[in-house]
């Protein structure tokens, strides 16, 4: 897309990314794409707040250039050090040898480290103003969100708020960079959802005390690094990405996560009926193969759903590997507290369900039961798997 003038002279200079698969090498967005959301102010200190990756830094620069010479940029601002905010600045350095790096005081260290720039580079403190002419710029301090580096920035006079990867999200942007009414806010909202919990979630308190930090300061535009630019309702991702920092630590709403794996069909059968018993008792349940579905899709459920059950079979006397990965990225991305039961087939010794147990623990999930069964289930069993997960949702909703 060509820019686009977000407020009088702030214009939007990014580019969606459609071929990538895997965002931070890991998360699948193979489907949906990604927006590098980088701002061009022009006024009598031309300012750049955030760029792209280096892959990307052509399309940044032609981007630029559409608006004012590159050469005649003073000042470059880094919210974030991660190579997709910054990977083009020393690429963008020769073309601008004057300008001046903005950052926190650990983005100075950073820029050092990751690409040996020690020159024109200044930290800004917390609450600090730039006056760029008929435009002011205000620094907040966001540690951790997501890095220890991070910081938003605020333009006073449209009261844009320039938020990095705070209030983000997944998916290429459509044909619009806005909220507009014409737009499936909804999907874009499920992106910044996926995002959010793939990306932030390890980090909602610091989430939450930049959201407090912010209440007082008024915003009509929230602009962050990836995904819509909201103008039309900017509070809206705000009260999006409150509720979903608030599911740290907690074990979520009534609903139910089952994630299976299956060898030869024989704990697939058994998943059917524990999840027949889960619905019987009125429970929303989201069910995934991890073998097939990417993590990144499973995440978001397991974060805010109060059960999860674990099908898988037992492998070399331990869990199913597919499954065991997914047991630690929950781990890894702090999904702690909640009510899970587990269940599996085994063909000669068990084990899967014991190992099942073990790992558990340092989840700090609450285990409700279990339900193992030798090779290929009977009539008697399957009924019995269909109780198994009434029991089960009766226990997820006296809670």
């Amino acid at each position: 897309m060509l820019p686009v003038e977000i407020r009088p002279s702030i214009f939007w200079v990014g580019m969606n990314d459609r071929h990538i698969e895997l965002f931070e090498g890991l998360w699948s967005i193979r489907d949906e794409g990604v927006s590098y959301n980088s701002y061009l102010i022009k006024d009598k200190k031309n300012v750049i707040i955030d760029l792209s990756s280096k892959l990307n830094a052509d399309e940044l620069f032609d981007q630029i250039r559409a608006v004012i010479d590159p050469s005649t940029l003073d000042y470059v601002v880094i919210n974030h050090m991660e190579p997709d905010h910054s990977g083009s600045l020393r690429s963008l350095t020769m073309l601008a040898p004057n300008v001046t790096i903005l950052g926190s005081a650990k983005t100075k260290e950073m820029l050092n480290t990751f690409y040996g720039i020690t020159e024109n580079v200044r930290a800004v403190v917390d609450g600090e103003e730039l006056n760029l002419g008929e435009h002011k710029l205000k620094f907040f301090s966001t540690p951790f969100i997501h890095w220890p580096e991070t910081m938003m920035t605020y333009e006073m006079s449209s009261k844009v708020l320039f938020s990095c990867d705070g209030f983000g999200g997944f998916g290429a942007l459509n044909g619009t960079i806005f909220d507009d009414p014409n737009v499936p806010v909804a999907w874009y909202e499920e992106q910044a959802m996926r995002y959010f919990v793939n990306i932030v979630a390890s980090f909602s308190k610091p989430v939450k005390n930049a959201i407090a930090k912010l209440k007082t300061v008024p915003i009509e535009v929230i602009a962050p690094s990836h995904g819509l630019i909201w103008r039309k309702n900017p509070t809206r991702i705000i009260s999006l990405y409150e509720r979903w920092a608030n599911y740290a630590g907690v074990a979520g709403d009534p609903g139910v996560t089952l994630l299976f794996a299956s060898m030869y069909g024989n704990t697939e059968k058994i998943m059917e009926v524990i999840a027949q018993g889960v619905v019987d008792e009125g429970l929303p349940i989201s069910i995934y193969n991890v073998s097939e579905t990417p993590i990144t899709y499973i995440l978001p459920s397991l974060w805010v759903k109060r059960g999860v059950l674990i099908g898988a079979p037992t492998y070399e006397g331990s869990l199913f590997p597919d499954m065991s990965s997914a047991l630690e990225m929950a781990k890894q991305k702090h999904i702690f507290h909640k009510l899970a039961a587990g269940f599996g087939s085994y063909a000669w010794m068990g084990g899967g369900q014991r190992d099942f147990n073990d790992r558990i623990q340092s989840l700090k999930w609450e285990n409700m039961g279990n339900f193992e069964f030798t090779g290929s289930p009977n009539f008697r069993e399957l009924e019995a798997g269909r109780k198994f997960g009434a029991d089960f949702a009766m226990k997820i909703l006296a809670r």
